[in-house]
């Protein structure tokens, strides 16, 4: 195992990914590395402004003294080829947003997976999750698919604009769960009938991809709803949720737990987790 970063060094981190300018992901990771004595770097790399594929920015962290790199939509099933996943429950999501520079390869893990399932307990506490309907099996959807059966949800229902990608989640989640009976959908209102949960997974929502990928009048009869997209915090789909009379979890929650969770893979530190709350909240609001 990598020994923890020593107070003295210096932390290169980095993320890469698309539509990142309003990230929080370096301040969240600088506080961190304030709370331990370490000075972070944390660079935004978008391969598009760089001119660069995905892969030929990955290759470039590898050999610019990166110490680690978070990567987010749309590469993280890309970045699950170039690693090794040590973790078979991460194998079997196939897609990788930590990568930890280090040995003859870098190492990838999945912290959305267990972000999710820490920013349900938090909001929902021991209630089961029920039947859900999750629109968006892409990287963070393949992440939050595992996480539902690491709650004990029986009942998945998938809908993605690309029918192969949401086969190929189940296929992967029959695998590892064969009691949870898993459909494919087209249209999500009808998906919707009597699902309990409602989940985002898409970048509808996001900043530069307004709307929501469902109406607030399918939303009746569920009890919580969550969305990945945290920029911003309140999008149309948990706005229309929480009018709805549904709990919501917030895109926010999981974007704090994955980045404590890639944080103790990048340095073998913890953190004051109400601290760095606290220290991200107040900071934000000062923005």
């Amino acid at each position: 195992m990598t020994s923890k970063v020593d107070s003295s060094e210096r932390l290169k981190l980095g993320l890469i990914g698309d539509n990142i300018a309003r990230s929080k992901s370096p301040l969240l990771h600088r506080l961190a590395g304030q709370q331990n004595g370490i000075e972070v770097t944390y660079d935004r790399l978008v391969p598009i402004d760089l001119g660069l594929e995905f892969e030929e920015v990955f290759n470039r962290c590898t050999h610019e003294n990166y110490r680690g790199i978070n990567v987010t939509y749309p590469y993280k099933e890309r970045a699950a080829s170039l690693v090794r996943i040590d973790n078979p429950l991460v194998r079997a999501i196939g897609a990788v947003n930590t990568v930890i520079f280090e040995g003859d390869m870098p190492h990838g893990h999945n912290t959305d997976y267990s972000g999710f399932m820490e920013a349900y307990g938090l909001v929902r506490g021991p209630k089961a999750t029920g039947s859900v309907l999750m629109i968006g099996t892409g990287g963070v959807g393949r992440a939050v698919a595992f996480a539902l059966v690491g709650l004990g949800a029986l009942e998945l229902r998938l809908v993605d604009r690309d029918p192969a990608k949401a086969e190929a989640l189940a296929e992967a989640l029959e695998a590892v769960a064969p009691d949870m009976n898993v459909s494919i959908w087209v249209d999500p209102s009808k998906a919707a009938v009597g699902a309990k949960g409602l989940i985002n997974c898409t970048p509808v929502g996001m900043v530069g991809h307004d709307g929501t990928p469902l109406q607030r009048e399918y939303m009746q009869g569920a009890e919580w709803a969550f969305d990945a997209v945290y920029t911003p915090t309140d999008t149309q789909f948990l706005t229309d949720a929480a009018a709805a009379g549904l709990s919501v979890i917030s895109g926010w929650e999981l974007f704090f737990y994955q980045g404590v969770h890639a944080w103790k893979h990048f340095s073998k530190l913890r953190v004051d987790e109400a601290a760095l709350r606290r220290g991200l909240l107040d900071i934000g609001e000062a923005a």
